[in-house]
């Protein structure tokens, strides 16, 4: 059933996920989050909703009824090589088989390296890395199964985000409560790369008019995201809205460092090379095929920053 008053369904709810379930609700809309346990903070308009989509069981409970499904389920850098895949196959058998159109949050690792040169929707899948690879064969199935009739797919491609909420980015828990109380701040590789970096907002945004857009289906988008400036410029905005210099702490190679663990260093030195070339994405085509603009990085850096004061607050 895909009726105007079919919920959209978003799946996931952390960071991204909780974004768009607010982004998508508003009058008339039913909007349901899932994840394991179904419990949160409340949000007007949405309805909480445990399931484990790694299951085909809990993937058919979770989409029941949706009009779109949002796939924006993560699991932990050192178990995806094993458990994206099989989330994969649930959520596209649950959504083939309640008729619901599927947009899916995805990431530029497909690409691999690309020495530099900016990234854009036609830029060639040339991933070396198990994630990587691994992401490409998703993607190509996600595809597949569009072009083959079985269900209507989008995919939304993110750079690293920023944002509230964002811990886990590498703009995210190792930079902004250092940069508030004096601590070391990392930096990752070679900090005067231009790096490209998605305001969590404008991942929701982007993932609502994939929604909301039928004539987006069948192909890879980038979510809008502001023109790429290097890293170093990015800390010298937080420097100037705290007051004091970053103490930078330059991570050559992947190491342990902050909440950056052992475990997560080790999975994440396949994908170093993001941090050794530079990382630009060109996200035109979703800006003007659908009338979206990305927040001014200085807004966002702003933003992020008030809800980390707010975080360390223990508000």
């Amino acid at each position: 059933m895909t009726t105007a008053s079919a919920p959209h369904v978003v799946l996931g709810a952390g960071p991204a996920g909780t974004a768009l379930a607010r982004e998508l609700s508003g009058p008339g809309r039913s909007v349901r989050l899932v994840d394991r346990k179904g419990r949160g903070s409340a949000i007007d308009g949405v309805d909480r909703f445990a399931a484990d989509v790694s299951t085909a069981e809990g993937a058919r409970a979770a989409v029941e009824g949706a009009a779109v499904v949002y796939h924006c389920v993560n699991v932990g850098y050192h178990l995806q090589v094993e458990v994206m895949p099989r989330i994969q196959a649930a959520v596209l058998a649950a959504a083939e088989a309640t008729g619901a159109r599927l947009v899916v949050l995805d990431t530029l690792y497909p690409y691999g390296e690309t020495h530099g040169a900016v990234m854009t929707e036609d830029t060639p899948w040339r991933a070396t890395s198990r994630k990587g690879v691994m992401r490409a064969e998703l993607d190509a199935r996600y595809l597949a199964a569009h072009a083959e009739g079985r269900l209507r797919v989008a995919l939304g491609r993110s750079a690293d985000f920023v944002g509230p909420g964002v811990l886990g980015s590498t703009l995210g828990g190792a930079v902004f409560p250092a940069a508030l109380t004096g601590g070391e701040v990392p930096a990752l590789g070679d900090i005067d790369l231009p790096h490209s970096y998605t305001y969590l907002g404008d991942v929701a945004a982007g993932l609502a008019a994939l929604g909301e857009n039928p004539d987006a289906d069948g192909r890879v988008w980038h979510l809008p995201t502001e023109p790429a400036v290097t890293t170093r410029e990015v800390y010298a905005m937080i420097e100037e809205r705290v007051g004091r210099p970053l103490d930078l702490v330059v991570i050559a190679e992947p190491r342990p460092f902050g909440p950056f663990d052992e475990v997560f260093m080790a999975e994440y030195a396949e994908m170093f090379y993001q941090h050794t070339e530079g990382q630009t994405v060109d996200s035109s085509a979703i800006e003007e095929t659908f009338g979206l603009s990305p927040n001014p990085l200085r807004d966002s850096v702003d933003i992020t920053l008030d809800w980390y004061r707010g975080f360390l607050a223990g508000r």
